[in-house]
This record gives structure tokens, sequence and C-alpha cells, in this order.
């Protein structure tokens, strides 16, 4: 399965295509959307319209976004929630499916424990895809939010199975 992950921003948009199979995890592509409008409503179209080719380019099968949490400037939760939703309306236009999960999930699921920081984050997505050298750090948000949801998927497949108690 390709999975898209996305770390949405005003400013920044990461983005991250992971391959799950039987054998783990393959990187397929990460990046950043550039925005360079400062009219807020165009900084929307260019997140649409970035996802958009994103998904056309590498023809991932779903996608995993983080869920809002607050920051300590509600402007600025505002405004992350409206790039997000601009980063969903993409996708729903192609008809895949969208999966969100809260920061301290997707912590969970690569460092074992949710209030995992950053760097831990980080020094994961890139041996577990087996990067070598720099990675963005929106870019290995969104490749850590697509393993995240590999992660939840096989365990639910688990459990339909059967296969944990």
């Amino acid at each position: 399965m390709r999975i898209l992950g996305i770390d949405p921003g005003s400013r920044l948009t990461g983005y991250g295509i992971i391959e799950e199979s039987p054998r783990g995890y393959r990187y397929i592509a990460s990046g950043c959307i550039r925005i360079k409008a400062d009219y807020f409503p165009d900084r929307l179209k260019q997140i649409f319209d970035g996802v958009v080719e994103v998904v056309e380019r590498y023809q991932p099968e779903c996608m995993a976004i983080e869920q809002v949490f607050m920051h300590k400037n509600a402007d600025s939760a505002l405004k992350l929630g409206q790039a997000r939703g601009a980063a969903i309306c993409a996708v729903q236009t192609t008809g895949l499916p969208v999966f969100e999960y809260a920061a301290r999930q997707v912590k969970q699921a690569l460092a074992g424990k949710g209030n995992a920081d950053k760097l831990q984050v980080q020094h994961m997505v890139k041996i577990l895809l087996n990067i070598q050298g720099e990675l963005q750090i929106d870019a290995g948000d969104a490749l850590g939010i697509g393993i995240c949801h590999a992660h939840y998927q096989q365990t639910a497949l688990r459990l339909q199975q059967g296969l944990l108690k």
C-alpha cells in the first residue's frame, strides 16, 4: 500500500510517500510545498494545488494527516486548521480515504512514547526508511505520519485476524 503523509502548515506543508509491504516500509519521496503567497486564501489554494500535484505524481492509495492541536496562539491554530482543510479537500477530490492521527499517536508509534521530541521522531523515521543524510523536518514529520498510519493499519488487521488478544 502506498501512503501519503501530510504535515500541514500555512507557509510550508510537508509531504512524504511511503510504500508498505510485508517486508517493511520503503521510502518513495518526500518534500515540502512552499507557499509563496501573502494573501491567506491564495496560500490555501497553493496548498490545495500542491497536494493535488503530489497525489497525481505518486498515486498514493490513502492519506494520513495530523489532527489539529491547540497552539498557545489561537490565530495560528485556526490557520493551521485551514491549511489542513485545504490538504484534506485536495485529497477528497481524488476519492482517496483520509486518516487522522493525534501528534501523541504519531510519536507513540514511532518512538514508543507519546512525549518524544522531534529529533527522536526524525531519527526513527530515518532508521525505519533507511534514509541516509539530512531530512527536512516538515518532510520527516509527514513521513512519520505515514508510518504511524501503517502501524495502526497493521494492528487493526492483526486484531481482525485474531492474532492479537
